[in-house]
C-alpha cells in the first residue's frame, strides 16, 4: 500500500527520489520520507501529509547524494507523525531502509532487541527490522548476511529497500508478500514499488517473487533466496508511455481515467474481438479453455471494485454459458474452507495483481488442485505470474485510487471470455455476431454518455450537500448499483449503500424521505417495468428519484425528479454503459465538496497488506 523508490549510481539521488515519490503517492499519502548517504553519513528528512510538504521542506536543504531510497506511507502501525514516517534507522544511523508490508512478530523481536541495549524511537513494526539487522551487524555479520539472516526470524510481509553507510556502493532489496521491481540502467539502478517511477528512466526491469533478495550496485544486480540460493533472473521490458502516467492537462487523474474509458475498453478488446465470427480469441487462456468449459463450478474472486465486476460476470456466464458460478470476496474465501475440487476453476480479478486477500486466495485454490484464471491489468505482477492463465486488461495504468477505467476493462474482459465459451457451447452465430457487434460498438456509446458531462456536473451541484444516498438496479444493474454507491463513498465521504430494488421493501425502504436520494439504474431491459414499480414506491414516500434511463424512454421523466439518459445497448452490456454517469457524479459531487479525488482519505490504490 505505501510506496518505495530507491536509487543507485551517478546522478544526484535527491531530485530522482522525489519525482519517484510523486509517483508513487497514490499508493499511500499519510507522510513521506527520504534517506541520501551524503559525506559518508545518511541523512535523512521526514513529513507529515503530502508529497508537495516534503518538497518544500526539501528546498530549504543542501542535500545531495548518489545513493538514496524514499518511502510514501499508508499508516498500518503507528499514527501518521513525522517520527513514524519512513525512512527508519537504529541506534547507530548507519543503516537505514523503508519497508511495505507488516511484521507480525515485530513484538516478540523487539522485545528481544530492547533487552539486548536497543532503543526503540517509533511506535512502527519497521523500526524492528533496522535494529534486528544492526545486532547482527554488530555480532560480526557483513551487512547482506546480517539482513539475510535476520529476514529469516520474521514472520509477516514485506518489500524492503535497505541502506547502510558502511557498505555505501549497495542497496538491498527483499521481498515477501509486497511486489518491488527493479529497473536496469546503464552506469545506475532501480528500486520501486512499482513501475511507476521507472518511467522515462528505464525500459529493462526484474522482477522480484517471494523470498528473493537483490543485492543491488550501480553496475550490477544479484538475487538469491533468503535461504542463500541463487537465483537467475529473466530482465522483462516495460512499455508505459510517460504520458499515461501523467494528468495531461485534466485536474485529476480520476477524471482524466473516467474520459479514457472509451479507449481503454477499444483496447481491450483490440486483436480479441471477431466480429464475423462472431466469437473472441483470447490467447492468455487458449490452452487452458477446456478447464473453464467443462468445469463444474466456477468461483470469481475479488474485492472491492473488481467484486462488483465479478458479479457481472457471474450473471454473464450463467445466462450465456450455463455454467454454475460463485462470487467470493477474496478477504473471505482464505479464511473458511471453501469446497474446491480439481473440477473447480477460480478466477481471480484485480486490477494492481498484487491484492493479497487475491493473492492468499490464489494459493489456497492452487493448492486445493484448482486450475486458477487471473484477470489483471499490470503486466508482470504477482498474479499475473502465480496464476495457470490469465487476461491483461490492457487499460494503462489507473492512478487515481478510486478504480473506473479498470472496472469497465474487467467486464469488458468478462463479456470476451463468455462470448468465447459461449460459443464453443450452444450459442448460435447470430447471435454471437449481434453480441461482438454490440461489443464493438460500446467505446462509441460511452464517448456519448461522457459528452453529458456538464448535465451530471448540474445534477451533483443540486445534491452535493445530501448526507446519504441509496442507489438501485435489478439483474445486471444491481452490480452497477453497487459500484456507483461505492465510487461516491470512496470520493466524497457522503454515506451511500447498493442494493437490488427489489429489496428495497425488505427493510431499506424505511430511510426513504424528502432528504433520501435514490438513483436508480433504470434502462430498458427484461424487467424495466419492475423499476419503474419500485420508482413509484420510492415517489410515495417522497424520496428524490435519479434517473439513468435508455435514450428516448419519455416516461421515466414524469417519474424522476432528474433523469440522466445513455444510449441502448444490449442487457449483458448495460453495465459498461451505465456505470458511466455514476463515476461522473461520484466525482462531480466530491470536487464540488471539496474532498481530494484522487487521494481519498484512509484509502491506498493497492491494497497490499491484510
Amino acid at each position: 500500500m505505501c510506496g518505495i523508490v530507491g536509487y543507485i549510481g551517478e546522478q544526484n539521488v535527491v531530485p530522482i527520489l522525489l519525482n519517484g515519490l510523486k509517483r508513487l503517492e497514490y499508493r499511500g499519502y499519510d507522510s513521506a520520507g527520504l534517506a541520501v548517504l551524503q559525506d559518508q553519513n545518511i541523512k535523512i528528512l521526514k513529513k507529515v501529509g503530502k508529497i508537495s510538504i516534503l518538497e518544500k521542506s526539501l528546498n530549504m536543504q543542501k542535500l545531495k547524494g548518489y545513493v538514496g531510497i524514499g518511502h510514501t506511507r499508508w499508516a498500518t502501525h503507528g499514527e501518521p507523525n513525522e517520527v513514524n514516517a519512513h525512512p527508519h534507522t537504529g541506534n547507530k544511523e548507519k543503516l537505514a531502509l523503508v519497508h511495505n508490508g507488516i511484521i507480525e512478530n515485530y513484538e516478540i523481536l523487539k522485545n528481544e532487541l530492547q533487552l539486548k541495549g536497543h532503543i526503540f524511537k517509533t511506535e512502527t513494526d519497521s523500526e524492528t527490522l533496522c535494529h534486528l539487522f544492526e545486532e547482527y551487524i554488530d555480532n560480526g555479520y557483513d551487512f547482506i548476511e546480517a539482513v539475510r539472516i535476520g529476514l529469516s526470524r520474521v514472520e509477516g510481509t514485506f518489500g524492503l529497500v535497505i541502506m547502510n553507510a558502511d557498505w555505501p556502493d549497495l542497496l538491498i532489496a527483499a521481498r515477501r508478500g509486497s511486489p518491488l521491481v527493479i529497473g536496469l540502467g546503464k552506469g545506475e539502478n532501480y528500486i520501486a514499488s512499482d513501475a511507476a517511477p521507472l518511467v522515462g528512466h528505464t525500459t529493462n526491469v526484474v522482477y522480484l517473487e517471494d523470498g528473493e533478495l537483490a543485492v543491488v550496485t550501480k553496475n550490477d544486480m544479484k538475487v538469491k533466496t533468503i535461504n542463500d540460493e541463487p537465483v537467475s533472473k529473466a530482465v522483462e521490458v516495460i512499455d508505459t508511455d510517460l504520458g499515461e502516467i501523467e494528468k495531461s492537462g485534466y485536474p485529476h487523474f480520476m477524471l482524466k481515467e473516467i474520459m479514457e474509458q472509451p479507449q481503454t475498453m477499444a483496447n481491450t478488446m483490440r486483436g480479441r474481438l471477431l466480429i464475423k465470427e462472431g466469437t473472441t480469441k483470447l490467447g492468455g487462456i487458449g490452452m487452458d479453455l477446456e478447464s473453464l468449459l467443462y468445469a463444474r463450478r466456477v468461483i470469481i474472486t475479488a474485492c472491492g471494485t473488481s467484486w462488483h465486476a465479478a458479479l457481472i460476470g457471474e450473471y454473464m456466464l450463467e445466462e450465456l454459458v450455463g455454467i454454475p458460478v460463485e462470487v467470493e470476496y477474496a478477504s473471505e474465501f482464505r479464511y473458511r474452507d471453501p469446497v474446491l475440487g480439481n473440477d473447480s476453476v477460480v478466477i481471480a480479478i484485480s486490477q494492481s495483481g498484487e491484492t493479497a486477500d487475491t493473492l492468499a486466495a490464489i494459493r489456497e485454490a492452487k493448492r486445493k488442485r484448482c486450475k486458477v484464471f487471473g484477470i489483471c491489468n499490470v503486466v508482470g505482477s504477482t498474479i499475473a505470474r502465480e496464476t495457470d492463465a490469465g487476461v491483461y486488461l490492457h487499460a494503462g495504468p489507473e492512478i487515481g485510487v478510486a478504480s473506473t477505467k479498470a472496472f469497465t476493462s474487467q467486464v469488458t474482459v468478462l463479456a470476451l471470455i463468455t462470448l468465447l465459451l459461449a460459443r464453443m457451447r450452444s450459442l448460435s452465430s447470430a447471435r454471437g455476431i449481434e453480441i461482438a457487434r454490440e461489443l464493438a460498438r460500446i467505446p462509441e456509446k460511452v464517448t456519448k454518455v461522457l459528452e453529458n458531462h456538464e448535465q451530471i456536473k448540474t445534477i451533483a451541484e443540486e445534491f452535493k450537500n445530501m448526507r446519504n444516498f441509496l442507489y438501485l438496479g435489478r439483474g445486471y444493474n444491481f452490480p452497477v448499483a453497487l459500484e456507483g454507491a461505492l465510487k461516491l463513498k470512496e470520493i466524497s465521504y457522503i454515506h451511500a449503500e447498493g442494493y437490488p430494488a427489489a429489496e428495497m421493501k425488505h427493510g431499506p425502504i424505511a430511510l426513504i424521505d424528502e432528504d433520501m436520494p435514490v438513483v436508480f439504474i433504470a434502462t430498458k431491459d427484461s424487467i424495466y417495468d419492475k423499476v419503474i414499480s419500485n420508482i413509484e414506491e420510492v415517489r410515495a414516500r417522497k424520496g428524490k428519484v435519479i434517473a439513468v434511463a435508455t435514450e428516448g424512454d419519455k416516461e421515466i421523466a414524469k417519474r424522476a425528479h432528474r433523469v440522466i439518459y445513455v444510449p441502448p445497448t444490449i442487457e449483458m452490456l448495460n453495465p459498461l454503459v451505465n456505470i458511466i454517469p455514476l463515476q461522473l457524479l461520484a466525482y462531480h459531487i466530491a470536487v464540488q465538496r471539496g474532498c481530494d479525488v484522487d487521494q481519498p482519505r484512509n484509502l491506498a490504490k493497492s491494497v497490499t497488506v491484510e
